[in-house]
C-alpha cells in the first residue's frame, strides 16, 4: 500500500503560504502557512495538527482492532490527541479516549488502550513520549 500527499509553497517562510492535498481528496489545496502553524485563530491547518489527527485515528482504530479480536464491538470511541511543542520540537502526544463498550469493564479497556498506545502504527514511528488515558462510559 502506498499513500501520498502533496505540499505546495509560495513566498518566504513568514509571509508565504501553502496548500496541502491528499491522495483521497479529503484535503484539496487546504491552506497552511506560518500563521496557521504558530498563531491562534488563523484559518487553515498545520503539520502538527495533521500529525495529531493521524495519531488519534490510528490509535482509535488500533483499540477497535484489539476489541474486535476479543469478539467485542464498541458502541463508540472518541479520542483526542494533544500534541505538545516546546520551541520547534514536538515533545509528546497524549491520547485521551472515551469508550462506550458492552461486554468489557474499565480495567480491561485501560489495558487495551495502553497496548494500542504502544502499538498503533503512528506510535511506532514517533520518537517522542506518548501517553494515554482511558475513560469508560457505562
Amino acid at each position: 500500500m502506498i499513500r501520498t500527499a502533496k505540499a505546495h509553497w509560495e513566498g518566504s517562510l513568514k509571509e508565504g503560504k501553502g496548500a496541502l492535498s491528499t491522495q483521497s481528496g479529503v484535503l484539496e489545496n487546504t491552506n497552511y502557512s506560518f500563521k496557521t502553524r504558530f498563531e491562534e485563530g488563523q484559518e487553515g491547518t498545520n503539520p502538527e495538527e495533521l500529525l495529531a489527527a493521524a495519531h488519534a485515528g490510528c490509535f482509535t482504530m488500533a483499540v477497535t482492532s484489539m476489541l474486535n479480536a476479543k469478539g467485542i464491538t464498541a458502541n463508540k470511541l472518541d479520542t483526542e490527541a494533544t500534541l505538545t511543542m516546546e520551541g520547534l520540537s514536538i515533545t509528546g502526544i497524549h491520547l485521551n479516549i472515551i469508550g462506550s463498550i458492552p461486554g468489557i469493564n474499565a480495567e480491561e479497556f485501560a489495558t487495551i488502550t495502553k497496548d494500542a498506545e504502544k502499538n498503533c502504527l503512528i506510535s511506532k514511528v514517533l520518537n517522542i513520549p506518548i501517553t494515554s488515558e482511558a475513560h469508560f462510559e457505562i
